[in-house]
């Protein structure tokens, strides 16, 4: 890449950079003001992404309960089979 290229995509990184922290700065005052007026920051109620996820670990919990169950039946069916081939 030619070096005035290089140059000027430096500068305009920098640029951009630098009206960032403008921005920011000149916007913090408004957003503590807004804060102030709204109570601050208050937790959020639950999404729905949040009763999904809580949904799916009781069914994931169901589901490894059922699973050991049926293990631990399996089990006592093959020992009671191999006690009366004995």
């Amino acid at each position: 890449m030619n070096k005035h290229f290089e140059d000027t995509q430096y500068y305009l990184k920098r640029a951009g950079e630098t009206a960032k922290r403008g921005v920011v700065e000149e916007l913090e005052p408004v957003e503590e003001r807004f804060k102030q007026l709204t109570g601050g920051d208050a937790e959020p109620e639950p999404g729905r992404l949040d009763e999904v996820r809580e949904d799916l670990k009781e069914v994931q919990l169901k589901a490894e309960g059922e699973a050991k169950q049926a293990i631990a039946d399996a089990r006592e069916k093959i020992d009671a089979y191999r006690k009366r081939e004995a």
